[in-house]
């Protein structure tokens, strides 16, 4: 149990510091997010390099390395996202009011620019990657990518719990995209197929034919797609998981109140001229 349980606590270990340094960059003051945006190109561009490397290598090193490769392309993507950097052709709100194909058309525009780049950061990496031995770092990129699809769609849907206080001031506006319901007709759909696919991957990592790499291999890939799992649980029960990576949202701003200071200020106004009509 020991060569399952080490790549599986690798996977855990590098969703949670990933999340959280990209947390981390995201919440730096303004003026240096130039400096992180750069940093994530050139560590795209490696990564991707790593991807190319490892692909060749099937071994249980090559594993972990093409698995965390691949952690660090989708991470590169999140900052140019998470700042701003990479979003969609619409910034503003959803309209009090739209429903049906108007607020999918408008949510889809927000977040263009962003799913365009993840598609063909999908294609770099399984150009990359192509005819290798080792396509763990592919399928780390495909789950990643299918999850994080599949989480969207139900927030738009949606879920109880938002988890929206991942989301940086300068994004305030997807906020308005998602939806607060007990719960919608995909999430259970997404989760039985997920959890069904986490059990095979598992199978296949503990069968007697697995060579040590595959054993590796397929162990990373069911834990990361168990992650997803449980991040679509957390829309579903009501825990501080931000406290998780309190480390990495510890650099943000604290977001301020507009409607509570616009009410205070207009408070402070009224008193002001009832106080010079009153004077003589």
């Amino acid at each position: 149990m020991a060569s399952y349980a080490a790549p599986i606590l690798c996977a855990l270990f590098v969703w949670w510091f990933s999340t959280g340094v990209v947390l981390l960059i995201v919440g730096l003051p303004r003026r240096a997010l130039p400096w992180g945006l750069s940093g994530a190109g050139v560590l795209f561009v490696a990564a991707l390099y790593g991807l190319a490397v490892s692909s060749a290598v099937p071994s249980i090193a090559g594993a972990y390395f093409a698995f965390t490769c691949a952690i660090l392309v989708w991470g590169a993507q999140e900052i140019g996202f998470l700042t701003g950097a990479i979003t969609g052709v619409r910034s503003m709100p959803c309209p009090e009011g739209c429903a049906g194909f108007r607020r999918a058309r408008y949510a889809i525009e927000a977040i263009l620019y962003h799913e365009v780049a993840l598609i063909l950061s999908g294609v770099a990496v399984a150009a990359v990657t192509w005819d290798g031995e080792n396509q763990i770092g592919t399928w780390t990129f495909v789950i990643l990518w299918t999850m994080r699809i599949c989480a969207k769609l139900n927030l738009f849907l949606g879920v109880p719990v938002l988890n929206d206080e991942f989301l940086p001031e300068h994004l305030r506006h997807l906020r308005s995209f998602f939806a607060r319901k007990p719960t919608n007709a995909l999430f259970p759909i997404v989760v039985t197929v997920a959890t069904a696919a986490t059990t095979l991957i598992l199978a296949l990592a503990m069968s007697a034919e697995a060579s040590p790499f595959e054993a590796t291999g397929f162990s990373l890939l069911a834990a990361l797609l168990a992650l997803g799992v449980l991040e679509h649980w957390f829309m579903i029960v009501p825990l501080p998981i931000a406290s998780l990576w309190s480390w990495g949202l510890r650099a943000r701003a604290p977001t301020v109140d507009r409607t509570a200071v616009s009410a205070v200020a207009d408070d402070v106004a009224l008193r002001v001229a009832a106080r010079n009509r009153l004077k003589p």
